[in-house]
């Protein structure tokens, strides 16, 4: 084994505890904090996690969010833990238009890397942060991306039923992610500015579902076929301080009066794709949806089965045989939570249900397990992977902008 291959597996299974940094301390912050604070209780681990260091802006915030979540210290310099010899790993929970610059900047400190989702704001932005991790990569150093709904028992065990041929050939993909929080008396939030969140339900919604498709498949798209980008609500209240964690209620006004300021992404996004192995596909994200409030839907068709999924009844997949007879055939509910089941034995016993925690949870477990050479339950996303995604996103974006068919050839070249 050459020097470069002993360094590169030193780095990745090391011993010991794996001492995580997390940047962020809103929304996804306190899920990411659950994560590494609870895996090692339901896991096995050889290297579980321990929390060294958050990093936030304001530093009374930040040290009572350590000192809530179990953080060791906090501090308002993300770039402290670029130095810090106890930490291997940086959680990345900013917004999308941060991802680029400080993901990069920890992978060349030679620190693995778990970094929110979507990978950036632009596609720009996701190449510059691939090719850092490539180059990272030779040394041992990971990537991972929070595509959390891979984690959910019920979509591992429909990514085992298409490894497994019950589907068949898949025909169709049928996904939708339906939110009803972005109405017109939600603030101008970070994620309705363009230059911060790159997209609105786009990059927020869209990339979940269109990770799953892939994910559950084993396809990749190749083409945007057609697609319909809409805001709805142009102009939205300029705030002071955010609110909610997410539609920012009870958010503070940015003076006397109403101050209101244009909002620059899209409220939603529809898409028509192709699949390279035949299946045709459609998908929707919307935060206007109004009575779904965070409907996370897909629907797969193929010759001997289908699969249908709800995140809003998370523990439950749908199923039906199309190989038994007429008489027979029917759609079934899987509760997905006996030990059979992706994840569900690390739990607790069968129907007593999991929670969306859980699926960052697994993710958490699943991360330090690689880190010590072991391997997932079921396949993590790295940067490469989730920079096909973006891809994905940015045909659907330049197809409704240019009204034309968007191949992903023309976008997945370096």
């Amino acid at each position: 084994m050459s020097k470069a291959d002993r360094t590169k597996e030193t780095r990745t299974q090391g011993s010991g505890p794996l001492g995580v940094a997390l940047i962020g301390t809103k929304f996804m912050g306190r899920a990411h904090s659950t994560a590494w604070g609870k895996c090692a209780q339901f896991f096995e681990l050889r290297r579980p996690p321990a929390l060294r260091v958050v990093a936030g802006r304001s530093p009374s915030e930040t040290a009572a969010f350590a000192a809530r979540w179990g953080w060791q210290a906090s501090t308002t310099a993300w770039r402290d833990v670029l130095s810090n010899p106890d930490v291997e790993l940086v959680d990345v929970s900013t917004p999308n238009h941060l991802h680029a610059e400080m993901s990069i900047a920890c992978l060349e400190a030679g620190k693995h890397v778990a970094c929110e989702k979507p990978l950036a704001g632009t596609l720009a932005d996701a190449k510059k942060m691939v090719l850092a991790a490539r180059a990272a990569a030779k040394k041992g150093v990971r990537t991972f991306v929070w595509y959390n709904y891979r984690r959910c028992p019920a979509v591992a065990l429909a990514h085992r039923l298409v490894r497994e041929g019950r589907l068949g050939r898949i025909y169709h993909v049928r996904a939708s992610y339906l939110q009803d929080w972005g109405g017109p008396d939600t603030p101008l939030l970070w994620r309705f500015q363009a230059d911060q969140a790159g997209s609105g339900a786009h990059g927020d919604l869209n990339a979940h579902i269109i990770d799953m498709a892939r994910f559950i498949t084993g396809d990749e798209v190749t083409e945007v076929v057609g697609a319909i980008e809409e805001t709805f609500v142009k102009e939205r209240a300029v705030i002071a301080t955010a609110g909610g964690e997410i539609s920012g209620k009870g958010a503070k006004g940015a003076g006397s009066g109403k101050k209101s300021g244009k909002s620059t992404v899209d409220d939603a996004v529809l898409f028509l794709a192709r699949f390279k192995q035949g299946a045709v596909a459609s998908f929707e994200a919307t935060r206007l949806a109004t009575g779904n409030q965070n409907r996370n839907n897909i629907e797969i068709n193929g010759e001997k089965g289908s699969i249908k999924f709800d995140f809003e009844r998370m523990n439950e997949l749908a199923w039906w045989d199309h190989t038994l007879e007429p008489k027979l055939r029917g759609w079934s509910r899987i509760m997905c939570t006996d030990g059979a089941h992706p994840y569900a034995a690390h739990y607790w016993p069968a129907a007593h249900l999991l929670g969306y925690e859980h699926g960052f949870i697994s993710q958490a477990a699943d991360t330090c397990a690689l880190v010590a050479g072991g391997s997932p339950v079921v396949t993590l996303p790295d940067f490469e992977d989730a920079f096909k995604t973006q891809c994905v996103l940015e045909a659907a974006s330049r197809s409704a902008r240019e009204r034309r068919p968007v191949p992903i050839r023309e976008l997945d070249k370096f």
